[in-house]
């Protein structure tokens, strides 16, 4: 591994620890947030530790960690908890950080009042991944929101800017009301 790619592991692993000091622990993000705040202000206030990560984050081992219009990142740390029978990283781990990066990138566009949810994902894994990857990123960025429809894609890479993964993510846009718990 080259001193650049530790470097970046390293500044990686220093950033999702601080964005982990700074988070309320995992809970259900309330209704009223997504009723109240645009989608873009849902994340940041996520990022800030003023509204709770979904639990999904604890359980799994990523985070969010970066977000801006149009664009999200999640960092992921692999490990051997969530290996698949032949000792690799399970495919279903890639793609749930795949499908939230994708997700949340067509969140930042949403308006108050606005919710989503993933209506199709499409992953191309492009190699096996094991826990020596180290800690990996998960970038989604838009290609279009509509009314009611997003669609976004992404890659899942490594500090060495290793390609582990690709997808795209149609998601509906919905009214949060509609959400019943």
């Amino acid at each position: 591994m080259s001193r650049e790619t530790e470097a970046l592991q390293k500044e990686w692993l220093e950033a999702a620890q601080a964005l982990r000091g700074r988070v309320q622990a995992p809970d259900i993000l309330p209704i009223s947030a997504l009723r109240d705040c645009s989608g873009m202000e849902v994340l940041q206030r996520m990022m800030r530790g003023e509204l709770p990560p979904p639990p999904i984050t604890h359980t799994l081992d990523f985070a969010l960690v970066e977000a801006e219009p149009g664009r999200v990142v999640f960092q992921g740390h692999p490990s051997k908890e969530v290996y698949n029978p032949i000792g690799t990283i399970h495919g279903g781990w890639q793609a749930t950080l795949l499908d939230s990066c994708m997700a949340c990138a067509v969140q930042t566009q949403l308006e108050a009042g606005q919710a989503h949810t993933t209506l199709e994902i499409k992953i191309n894994f492009v190699r096996a991944m094991t826990d020596k990857a180290g800690p990996v990123r998960a970038e989604g960025n838009v290609i279009q929101v509509g009314r009611r429809i997003g669609i976004a894609d992404g890659r899942l890479y490594d500090a060495a800017g290793k390609l582990y993964a690709h997808g795209t993510t149609t998601c509906l846009i919905f009214d949060p009301e509609e959400i019943k718990r």
